[in-house]
């Protein structure tokens, strides 16, 4: 598999530290606020990406952190705490904001067919750990105390901006809020591991510690979870491409540090999801849901496939024409699939190739766009039969996570309530005519032998006779049945 690794900025052949076992990281949301699409996008790549893995053979652990103390307004550790700020928004305690949007984070998760980490973890659970890592990053003299707060220094590193050549425009995306220097840095890159009452004395979580009372800083708390749960070496990190500068970069800074030597492999960073004012974001205001979609008539799972349409490595232009078009797109699919029959076994022999196909996609920089097409020339091949078909759609969607079976079937099931429907109404209305089907049928039967004997005449006497019973001829089959509907 050939994934794009953004230390080193070029696509690179995956290879796990440990044999076949993949461990894997995601940095989870700060529950302040809803999850918006944007967000989501990234989680949905994400998703696919461990998926495809375990698709693929790999013994995958996944762990995610819960962002709820610690975030500032500003990735540059300057304005009040997101979490508190969410507080004072809902007139809640910081605790019941991060229930409620935690819980609303994993309800959109769901809706999304995105897979729970084996892991989650919230920062709140881990403040033993964050200390001990910054005890240990005092003790080698990579940070230091000044103004009551424990900073990283970055000046000890030979190089600190470990992913160079990462575009300015993304590099800045963090920090563009309003930014106060703090005077306490000795560099202007430093960061703080743990802040104390002595600047923040209005925040609500608050905890011990050797530099006094105070909270963790934001990224600790990803490199300590990590470590915690996933050992010394971790193979791929993944994030939105805004917080590759400064989050990730701080994360490599003070891991590889505490460990002393190189922490992570591969880092998969997904780009932003744009609308016509740009990056979309919580603090523009005004932000998309995928309970806002919902409430205007959106299924969820057609956004899930609006993102695999697009390379996750390409900024994703949102517009509800372009939603919109994409669920004609889910809807023909599924009713494609709708249309096999579920009759027979599946070839399993002969749908190695058409799995070479996905498989090839996707080991291809995860490019879920191809994967799409490879599903679709499973449905128009014509050397596999639709048992084989279906087989390869549930395989597929193992990965892709589109319900496309579960929808499909609940086409059919529709379509088989409304023609059960349909015939309970013709029963009652016959026998409100006093006509019986068998009845029926023969009068049906004489019809099509008179057309049989070119005796049109009578053919069309008893159509009339029948049209004057309220029963409408609609077709003739080859198979020698008539269709008919209630005419009146």
């Amino acid at each position: 598999m050939i994934l794009y690794n953004t230390l080193g900025n070029s696509r690179q052949e995956f290879i796990p530290y440990e044999g076949n076992k993949v461990r894997m990281y995601t940095c989870g949301p700060t529950v302040y606020h809803y999850a918006h699409i944007g967000n989501l996008r990234t989680y949905i790549m994400e998703d696919v990406l461990e998926k495809y893995l375990r698709w693929a053979g790999y013994d995958v652990t996944r762990v995610m952190n819960i962002t709820d103390v610690g975030h500032l307004a500003s990735d540059a550790d300057t304005g009040e705490d997101k979490m508190l700020s969410g507080a004072k928004r809902e007139h809640k305690s910081v605790m019941e904001i991060a229930k409620f949007y935690t819980d609303a984070f994993f309800s959109d998760c769901k809706k999304l067919h995105i897979k729970t980490p084996d892991v989650v973890e919230p920062a709140t659970s881990c403040i033993p750990e964050f200390i001990h890592m910054i005890e240990v990053l005092l003790e080698k003299d990579y940070a230091y105390i000044a103004g009551g707060n424990v900073y990283f220094d970055t000046s000890k590193l030979e190089n600190y901006y470990v992913f160079g050549n990462q575009n300015e425009e993304d590099l800045q995306v963090g920090v563009r809020e309003d930014v106060t220097e703090d005077e306490n840095k000795r560099n202007k890159t430093d960061f703080v591991l743990w802040f104390t009452k002595s600047k923040f004395d209005d925040q609500e979580l608050k905890w011990e510690s050797p530099w006094g009372l105070g909270y963790p800083g934001w990224h600790i708390e990803c490199s300590s979870i990590s470590i915690k749960h996933l050992g010394e070496h971790l193979d791929i990190h993944c994030g939105g491409v805004d917080n590759a500068f400064p989050h990730h970069t701080n994360e490599i800074a003070q891991s590889e540090a505490f460990l002393g030597h190189k922490w992570c492999g591969y880092w998969f960073h997904v780009l932003h999801l744009l609308d016509k004012r740009g990056k979309m974001s919580k603090s523009k205001g005004g932000f998309l849901t995928v309970s806002l979609l919902e409430e205007q008539g959106y299924n969820p799972l057609a956004y899930r496939m609006f993102c695999l349409q697009s390379h996750y490595r390409k900024p994703l232009i949102f517009s509800f024409e372009n939603l919109d078009n994409t669920v004609i797109a889910y809807d023909k699919l599924t009713s494609r699939i709708a249309k096999l029959s579920k009759d027979g076994e599946a070839d399993k022999e002969a749908a190695k190739s058409y799995q070479d196909k996905f498989k090839k996609a996707l080991d291809n920089d995860l490019n879920t766009s191809l994967a799409l097409t490879a599903l679709y020339d499973v449905l128009k091949a014509n050397d596999i039969d639709d048992a084989t078909k279906r087989y390869l759609v549930d395989d597929f969607d193992r990965v892709l996570s589109l319900g496309l079976i579960d929808a499909a079937d609940e086409i059919i099931r529709k379509e088989q309530e409304a023609a059960a429907a349909k015939e309970a109404l013709k029963n009652a209305f016959l026998e409100r005519i006093g006509l019986n089907r068998k009845e029926l049928g023969e009068h049906l039967a004489q019809r099509l032998a008179a057309k049989a004997q070119k005796d049109f005449a009578e053919a069309d006497r008893i159509r009339d006779l029948l049209l004057e019973k309220g029963i409408r001829i609609t077709k003739d089959n080859k198979d020698g049945t008539t269709e008919w509907e209630i005419n009146e």
